[in-house]
């Protein structure tokens, strides 16, 4: 299929661009990297919110790159933590960086003698095209498992098991992840948007 749309994503995580472009592969729609760009920047990601952090990002690449371009912001949100670590997931055990396995290790132990351990994934995508935006959300239920499972994925994927399922998104691996992912869900709602303007 021929490319109809080039479109920037806004993003430093190489394991977001490559299931970002797994999910658009065969859509018509190229994925192109902050590097593809020559933007090497370190985004500012400066706001209280998920929704805030991701148009924060979009409006900074499309200000100085003049490129239309979309980001995205996830937070899990623990019920029995009053929604934490929400829109510090990446950065919940503090330090610069995103330690996964320190992030997991401080969940684990917050959440330890509770009984609710109920859970949801939510992804907000800001996308800037022609200096107007737009915000997609996919959100996916689950609970927090109580050690770690499975090799595959990133982030809190190992202790986070989603509804319906037996796996966490670690056991289960990148594809069947992708078809019920909160990322999945947001990016489904952003590429029928791009579809339905490209017509």
């Amino acid at each position: 299929m021929n490319c109809e749309l080039r479109i920037v994503f806004a993003t430093n995580n190489k394991n977001k661009l490559a299931e970002i472009r797994d999910m658009l592969s065969g859509s018509g729609i190229e994925i192109l990297s902050l590097a593809d760009i020559g933007c090497h920047d370190d985004i500012p990601e400066t706001s209280p919110t998920i929704e805030g952090n991701a148009l924060q990002k979009a409006m900074y690449v499309y200000d100085k790159y003049n490129v239309d371009c979309f980001a995205d912001d996830t937070g899990l949100e623990v019920r029995a933590l009053g929604g934490e670590p929400g829109v510090r997931s990446a950065r919940y055990a503090g330090g610069e960086g995103h330690d996964s396995e320190a992030n997991m290790a401080k969940l684990l132990a917050n959440l330890e003698g509770k009984d609710d351990r109920r859970a949801r994934f939510r992804t907000v995508i800001a996308l800037v095209a022609g200096g107007s935006s737009t915000t997609f959300e996919g959100t996916v239920e689950g609970e927090i498992t109580t050690e770690r499972r499975g090799g595959e994925g990133f982030g809190y994927d190992p202790i986070f098991r989603p509804d319906g399922h037996s796996e966490t998104f670690a056991e289960m691996g990148h594809e069947a992840k992708n078809k019920i992912s909160h990322r999945a869900k947001a990016v489904a709602k952003l590429v029928e948007y791009l579809k339905q303007k490209a017509r």
